[in-house]
């Protein structure tokens, strides 16, 4: 089931081959974790979509409130057999017409949902390797830090990280720091300073990033800072970890021939889950 501009159907029956997203990449999506019938972190997703809608010129409807973005995902939820908790996507796209230069502003919007084994975060232990990508760069711009459909480098690293046996790779920019990593944000833990790229040097504006952030700020043992990684910092870290709304917080266990702990990583999820059920 899909919920397509407010109404629950089987088919969307869009024209791929006049569809903007398909066509151009001209499509703007926010990736939901719903729990118990309440999407986490409502405000956020909601606040960084609509800067997104706005920054690439794309019209937002009058009525698509935080509250109507809430209740569209519950209600296709609510068609699925139940579940306690969901991973959910909305992707607004730009109506058909037109090339590079569209005919209208216009938008319309998907949602689809799938069922997620567990409600709450889990620390995942298991070795977790990761390697640079070197191939393709994430620019320095504001438009790298929207979560669009132009996903090339992504898709390529995930291709190589496969087929050369890495659990995810970290994407450098044009000034060659480390930026992200494929499916998240970074975050590096040296003594008790830990950092994570500033959104200027072109990583994702995560949401889960700045629950992070804003936890490990209450931690008195912690000094967060939002500063330039480079690949040679990784190798005097302590612990590095990915952050995204669907996995949480995921441990990096070995990036060439260190290996990290997770100590921080535990502390983090804990506080994070801890956020989530008194919230």
């Amino acid at each position: 089931m899909i919920n397509y501009n407010g109404s629950i159907v089987a088919e969307t029956h869009i024209s791929i081959h006049q569809n903007r997203a398909f066509l151009y990449g001209d499509a703007i999506f926010e990736t939901l974790k719903v729990l118990d019938n309440k999407v986490l972190f409502l405000e956020d997703h909601y606040f960084r979509l609509m800067a997104s809608l706005r920054i690439v010129r794309m019209e937002i409807p009058m009525n698509f409130t935080m509250e109507y973005m809430e209740e569209q995902v519950i209600n296709l939820i609510n068609a699925f057999s139940p579940a306690a908790s969901f991973r959910a996507r909305i992707t607004f796209f730009r109506k058909e017409g037109g090339r590079y230069l569209p005919v209208t502003n216009d938008t319309e919007f998907i949602v689809t949902a799938e069922e997620l084994d567990a409600p709450l975060y889990t620390l995942n232990t298991a070795p977790y390797e990761v390697e640079l990508f070197k191939d393709y760069y994430v620019t320095k711009q504001l438009l790298s830090t929207l979560k669009s459909t132009n996903k090339m480098v992504q898709i390529t690293g995930s291709i190589f990280a496969h087929e050369n046996g890495y659990n995810n790779c970290l994407v450098i920019n044009d000034d060659k720091n480390v930026v992200e990593a494929l499916q998240g944000n970074l975050f590096m833990l040296t003594g008790s300073k830990l950092v994570t790229p500033p959104l200027s040097d072109g990583c994702l504006n995560g949401i889960m990033r700045k629950q992070i952030l804003a936890i490990a700020a209450k931690v008195e043992s912690i000094e967060v800072i939002e500063q330039s990684i480079s690949p040679f910092d990784l190798q005097k870290a302590d612990e590095l970890f990915v952050t995204n709304v669907i996995t949480g917080i995921q441990p990096i266990t070995k990036y060439r021939k260190k290996e990290f702990g997770n100590a921080t990583a535990a502390e983090l999820l804990k506080r994070l889950n801890a956020k989530i059920r008194f919230s």
